[in-house]
């Protein structure tokens, strides 16, 4: 079966009564929102981090700590976690307390992230956030590898960490052997070859452009696995949606409008620069072409069925908060997802076989180690 889980970003802004959430509130909803979605019987909740205003989601393992302690069943997942940006040490340990916390019930979603906001708090641009991920992740693998790490800094660009490791071990110990690290991606090819040289899953963005604008990275980290001589079934890919399903589909418009008036601010094109081809032109374009469900359970059914049939996905987020709508609204969408949609998304994407594990099949190449840091 797909996987479906819930994101919030903790964005903080009017609801549909335009009154704007004290903080404690709004993240007292993100708690909330996760016991809703283990009731609903979804697998899975994940928290942003952002760390700009209306964000208030700078310190998603704290957050989700919480939602550990509320909740039962669901994974805990991050959405994502900017690693480009932190210290592999202390992302090692906050995780791995975590884990423990929540029976091993965490998986992260890492992402190399876009803000300006990154190089005003931490001194990491744009341009330099591909090194810093990539290096900060096969130190965070091997911190979690349970041998001891001997670490120095890279030399020709930026990196948090400017002391040198030797011998380095970190406690506690995650409470899973392998902790799932999805690699989140919208821009780049490097991403999803990070992926595929670990032996990750990757989670598409999904917003910003067309199935067009994104495919090309969901086929290049294919391209990659099968380089690397892994066996095909264990390549997951994850993508993310918006749900705004009414019974009616003029319902499902209504309700979405506010939303895509906030998202977008009357600029079609605001995100929209992979290529001028894929370009949404107008509110009716955005419906038709970008990836957020919005009509009747048959209509998302269809739009999920050609976002399949591109990316081949085997799990996917869904909106974790109300934002603009009332919340019995977003309830509602919410079962009528599950009830009407999930059960024939599953009949022709059915996810992979083996979820704790690579695929035994014969042929399977074995999942490469942790990579040691020299």
């Amino acid at each position: 079966m797909v996987r479906v889980i819930g994101l919030d970003l903790i964005a903080n802004g009017p609801d549909a009564d335009g009154r704007v959430p004290t903080d404690r509130q709004r993240l007292d909803a993100v708690i909330e929102n996760a016991a809703l979605f283990e009731q609903l019987g979804f697998d899975g909740f994940a928290v942003g981090e952002r760390r700009h205003a209306p964000f208030l989601s700078s310190a998603p393992p704290v957050v989700l700590a919480a939602i550990a302690q509320r909740t039962s069943r669901i994974k805990l997942f991050t959405g994502v976690t900017l690693l480009s940006v932190l210290d592999p040490v202390r992302v090692a340990e906050d995780y791995a307390t975590l884990d423990l916390l929540s029976g091993g019930r965490l998986e992260l979603i890492v992402g190399k992230g876009n803000g300006p906001e990154q190089s005003e708090l931490f001194g990491i641009g744009r341009d330099q956030a591909w090194d810093t991920q990539r290096d900060n992740y096969r130190l965070l693998r091997a911190l979690w590898s349970g041998e001891p790490v001997d670490w120095d800094p890279p030399a020709g660009h930026p990196t948090i960490r400017h002391s040198p490791l030797r011998g380095a071990t970190v406690h506690p110990r995650p409470l899973q052997e392998h902790i799932r690290v999805w690699h989140g991606s919208s821009t780049s090819t490097a991403t999803v070859e990070l992926a595929a040289e670990h032996g990750d899953p990757i989670w598409i963005a999904n917003l910003q452009k067309s199935v067009e604008g994104y495919r090309p990275l969901v086929d290049r980290y294919r391209e990659a696995w099968a380089e690397a001589g892994r066996h095909p079934a264990d390549a997951l890919v994850g993508a993310g949606f918006g749900v705004f399903v009414a019974k009616r589909s003029q319902d499902a418009v209504a309700a979405f409008r506010p939303y895509y008036d906030k998202l977008f601010g009357g600029r079609v094109d605001t995100f929209n620069n992979f290529d001028p081809a894929v370009l949404f032109t107008s509110f009716e374009d955005f419906l038709e072409r970008g990836s957020i469900l919005v009509g009747s359970p048959q209509q998302a059914i269809d739009k999920l069925a050609r976002y399949h049939e591109a990316y081949g996905y085997s799990a996917v987020s869904i909106s974790g908060h109300p934002d603009v709508r009332p919340r019995g609204d977003w309830i509602s969408s919410l079962e009528l997802f599950r009830d009407e949609v999930l059960p024939v998304v599953n009949t022709f994407a059915p996810g992979p076989a083996h979820w704790d594990g690579p695929s035994e099949s014969a042929g399977a190449a074995s999942p490469l180690p942790p990579a040691r840091v020299a």
